[in-house]
């Protein structure tokens, strides 16, 4: 494409704190930003230049994006991919429609890591009751998920045995008849993330693989520095994750999740990691990057969105993030308090940032903190203490 330089509008669909960090990226280098979001006091919608306050596939709001922008993202993977492919008649759309489709459906997206030679965790796609006697034991025990519409843990359930498994089934119809995916639990060793861009012409960068904590289905910690995983699992999840993106033929910046297993009969069989989703946007295990690299995630999604060249991020500090959730508005009662911040602000090598939103509720990501240091050892040495300013667990 013929590169869009600054001055030009770019739009992003949903605008939730992704969006406000790509809206801060874009300005940074001289666009103007649109956000589409149904929230007249969205985060995003509150810093960009034009925010278009319609739901996703209202016509008149997505006409609106398509005469003022000149390319379009989206800020999170439940945006209809109608909207992109409509915008995507016109204006070029960075993910397009089809891989964002293979994204929202997990039984889609299972399917593609096979077809590009990845390997992925053992499983069934049940699209009713009946296919539940068919399920093999080996299976069990493992994961139920519906295959739309879950993020954060939401929409899946924990099953130990067979006997268990038509109860959850019928836990997760509660809002209507929902395909499942039964997925095996496997002995895990790290949960790991790659966080790759790539451009209309095939070109791909990514940052460092990260390394996270995960507490109730939401991202708590992610750790990243120089060989954080074996440089040997390192380059294979690396080499993986640009698989899955050639496969999708994508443009944009795409985030691919692994596991990477402990010893045992399971790793025997599969390897030492296995795939396990995708993210077809910036993502939480990402925010690091604004701090920690020369450049960030947010602006790699300018770039390729802009048809700009990639650069290849480079790892400048060691790098803890923290997940700010509501409850920590909590720590003292029902009444909602600020934080600490100035006890928290006053340790070396820390970045606070709030993502804008007006109330604080428990499980609601208000923010996140990244600690940057010289060496791994300090950096999390300064992130345990703001954790326990902050009343956030140890790990």
């Amino acid at each position: 494409m013929t590169p869009l330089l600054p001055g030009a509008t770019l739009g992003v669909l949903g605008g939730g704190q992704l969006g406000r960090m790509w809206s801060h990226a874009a300005q940074s280098l001289g666009f103007r930003t649109a956000v589409l979001d149904p929230d007249a006091h969205s985060p995003a919608g509150l810093v960009s230049h034009l925010h278009v306050c319609a739901d996703y596939l209202d016509p008149q709001g997505l006409a609106h994006m398509a005469a003022q922008c000149q390319a379009i993202t989206t800020e999170f993977e439940n945006v209809p991919a109608q909207a992109l492919r409509q915008l995507g008649q016109t204006l070029p759309c960075a993910p397009g429609a089809d891989p964002v489709a293979v994204a929202q459906d997990r039984a889609r997206e299972k399917a593609h890591f096979v077809a590009c030679g990845v390997p992925v965790a053992p499983h069934a796609v049940l699209h009713s009751a009946a296919d539940l006697v068919s399920v093999s034991p080996g299976l069990l025990p493992g994961i139920l998920k519906t295959t739309r519409l879950g993020y954060d843990g939401k929409g899946q359930v924990r099953v130990a045995s067979l006997a268990d498994l038509p109860t959850a089934f019928q836990s997760l119809q509660s809002a209507g008849p929902a395909v499942c995916i039964l997925e095996k639990r496997l002995p895990l060793a790290a949960e790991c993330s790659v966080v790759l861009a790539r451009s209309h012409d095939g070109q791909i960068v990514h940052l460092p693989v990260q390394v996270n904590l995960h507490r109730d289905g939401i991202l708590a910690v992610t750790e990243v520095f120089e060989h954080a995983v074996p440089a040997a699992n390192e380059h294979q999840a690396v080499q993986a994750a640009y698989e899955v993106a050639r496969g999708l033929n994508y443009v944009g910046v795409l985030c691919v999740e692994f596991f990477l297993l402990k010893d045992g009969p399971d790793r025997d069989a599969l390897g030492p990691w296995v795939v396990n989703e995708i993210a077809p946007r910036p993502h939480n295990s990402g925010h690091h990057s604004i701090d920690s690299c020369d450049v960030s995630q947010f602006e790699l999604q300018v770039r390729c969105m802009a048809g700009l060249p990639l650069v290849q991020p480079r790892l400048h500090s060691a790098s803890v993030m923290l997940n700010l959730l509501g409850d920590l508005w909590f720590a003292n009662g029902t009444q909602a308090t600020e934080p600490p911040w100035a006890s928290v602000l006053a340790l070396p090598g820390v970045h606070l940032h709030l993502y804008g939103k007006t109330e604080a509720r428990r499980g609601r990501k208000m923010g996140h903190l990244t600690i940057t240091a010289a060496s791994p050892d300090t950096a999390k040495h300064v992130a345990l203490q703001a954790a326990q300013l902050l009343g956030i667990a140890a790990w």
